[in-house]
């Protein structure tokens, strides 16, 4: 096991959760049982199977609003991811120095298992999946959590794993100050969620590479070396793990490379790792990036190669990230809409065979679709829009694109879509864009593109 950091925050007294979803009420048990006086905030309406919890856990909470007095005199303040650091609240709380800090930095200090850490602007929640996957069939005993499955302090307070692995979001990472990653993976960095960091790209680069802040000499930073901006954050944040790269493009004497159809995984004095790319259950380069990385993992921990090898070859992908749907009068339906920037949408795109009918749009985090118009050009046969304001894609794309309409709702989206297509066509939602227009969030989205495919 590995050993507790330090984490110099108050360990007793008066502590506010903000925030009542998934973490904010794993957070408020976790926080009870080792002694706090805990109090749950939240703006919106908490939903009731979270408010169920908290009044069976006998936890105080309001909803619908703030109150600011008493969110003031806490001790301490475990806050959301989703809220922003620039909130009134937050701003406040901040100013009287009094801690803000995520659910992931709260509940590590409670628990002494391996911390397997990834993030990456897209293909984290696959390779998450996809590791803890690998690694609980080949016999450990690992907890999932983070961005992804059950609250991270719920497992804490209730489970005893002897490691996590934890997708990690920007927003997490932004408000952890002690927290170690044991094992840290950095998928890739591409323009996304810049709103949140003053449409600066160099502060989303340096908000992805807190995830290796505080690792030692004995941890293991995983890494992309095919790509350019976490190439340009390694110039300014140096690793003190021992590095493994995965790549393409190169070979390395430690690390995960392609040797022909080969994807190699290579950790001396360990044996060597071989499986043909065409035999792992996730097709699509982006996807032999994700094995890489998940192997790496799976090596470090002295997995057995059959083991992995078979892991690797039966997983299933997540709900919503290149899920097949149906297939209709010949048509493929493929639901996407985990693809909430550009840069997944490229994936998805580069993954799939020619002729495509993308469904696509929502609310524009500061999209730049340039990098899609080779591929629209080359394998998009039209493209259907959903969500309030499209400009920006009519904008950008218009030039590529054989066809583009707009729709006025999912399913008559999804219909005009299989106008559209024919016979050996793949239907794609794969939005580049945030949900909350038109829809409650990513899954809302994706599940109402099934429900009206099925209705078709």
């Amino acid at each position: 096991m590995t050993a507790i950091p330090t984490y110099h925050y108050p360990q007793q007294g008066k502590l506010t959760v903000l925030g009542a979803g998934e973490s904010g009420v794993g957070t408020a048990i976790l926080a009870q049982q080792k002694g706090f006086d805990v109090w749950v905030s939240d703006s919106g309406i908490i939903a009731e199977p979270y408010k169920s919890q908290l009044r069976t856990a006998g936890i105080a909470f309001e909803e619908g609003a703030h109150t600011a007095d008493k969110i003031l005199a806490s001790d301490i303040v475990v806050k959301s991811p989703g809220i922003p650091n620039t909130v009134a609240i937050v701003r406040q709380l901040r100013a009287q120095r009094i801690p803000v800090i995520a659910e992931i930095e709260f509940a590590a200090q409670y628990t002494d298992a391996k911390l397997i850490c990834i993030t990456g602007s897209n293909g984290k929640s696959t390779t998450t999946m996809l590791t803890w996957h690998i690694l609980s069939r080949g016999g450990l005993n690992v907890g999932l959590a983070g961005n992804i499955g059950k609250s991270f302090a719920l497992q804490v307070a209730t489970a005893d794993y002897d490691y996590y692995v934890l997708e990690l979001s920007s927003f997490m990472l932004d408000d952890m100050e002690y927290f170690r990653a044991d094992v840290a993976v950095l998928l890739n960095i591409t323009s996304d969620h810049l709103d949140r960091y003053d449409y600066k790209l160099e502060n989303y680069i340096d908000s992805k590479f807190r995830i290796i802040r505080n690792q030692r000499a004995d941890d293991l930073f995983i890494y992309c070396a095919d790509d350019p901006l976490t190439l340009e954050g390694l110039k300014k944040h140096k690793p003190s793990a021992k590095t493994l790269p995965i790549s393409l493009m190169q070979q390395f004497e430690a690390g995960a490379y392609l040797q022909g159809n080969n994807l190699v995984i290579n950790i001396p004095p360990q044996e060597r790792f071989v499986m043909d790319i065409h035999e792992l259950s996730l097709q699509g380069k982006h996807n032999v990036y994700n094995n890489m990385a998940s192997g790496l993992v799976a090596k470090a921990q002295e997995l057995r190669n059959a083991s992995m090898k078979e892991s690797m070859g039966s997983f299933k992908n997540i709900p919503h990230r290149l899920e097949f749907v149906a297939c209709i009068a010949g048509v493929n339906y493929i639901n996407d809409s985990k693809a909430t920037n550009v840069n997944a949408v490229w994936y998805a795109l580069e993954s799939l065979a020619p002729q495509i009918v993308l469904i696509m749009g929502g609310v524009d985090k500061g999209n730049d679709y340039e990098m899609l118009r080779d591929l629209v050009r080359t394998k998009v046969r039209a493209i259907v829009c959903i969500g309030k304001d499209n400009s920006r894609i009519y904008d950008s794309l218009e030039e590529d694109a054989q066809i583009i309409v707009n729709s006025s709702s999912m399913r008559d989206a999804v219909e005009i879509a299989s106008h559209l297509a024919k016979k050996g066509d793949t239907v794609l939602l794969s939005p580049a864009c945030a949900s909350f227009d038109w829809f409650k969030n990513f899954e809302d989205r994706g599940d109402q593109f099934k429900e009206a495919v099925m209705n078709l």
